[in-house]
């Protein structure tokens, strides 16, 4: 059974196999239900490849959108748009742009999530 440490909002953000000194944690069953969601969430993503960014752009109706603002943008950031091999969630180009379309932290951790699976 494992030993789950919990965030402040109450979610699990740690399985330990024994108890961990200096943090509250409580013992669950294997099968509980907020173990088995902790197992099956997705793990951060930090990058993904230009394509599966275009292409996650592209499933998300955001593809004609995000060209017109890049093409309003400086021009080092439109070559880095068009050439850059890999798109990092973290990078100045990529907060401004996320900013600039309305997306919350979470939408871009779910993004880039569903853009890695490409």
């Amino acid at each position: 059974m494992p030993y789950v440490m919990r965030n402040s909002d109450g979610s699990i953000c740690g399985l330990f196999e024994q108890i961990q000194e200096g943090f509250a944690e409580e013992l669950l069953a294997p099968d509980d239900a907020a173990v088995v969601d902790y197992l099956n969430k997705p793990l951060p993503v930090a990058a993904v490849s230009a394509r599966q960014f275009k292409l996650q752009l592209l499933a998300a109706g955001l593809l004609d959108s995000v060209d017109a603002w890049v093409a309003q943008q400086p021009r080092d950031v439109q070559i880095a748009y068009e050439y850059s091999g890999t798109f990092v969630k973290d990078s100045e180009m990529m907060t401004t742009g996320f900013a600039a379309m309305g997306f919350t932290a979470q939408q871009i951790d779910g993004f880039f999530v569903a853009a890695a699976q490409l």
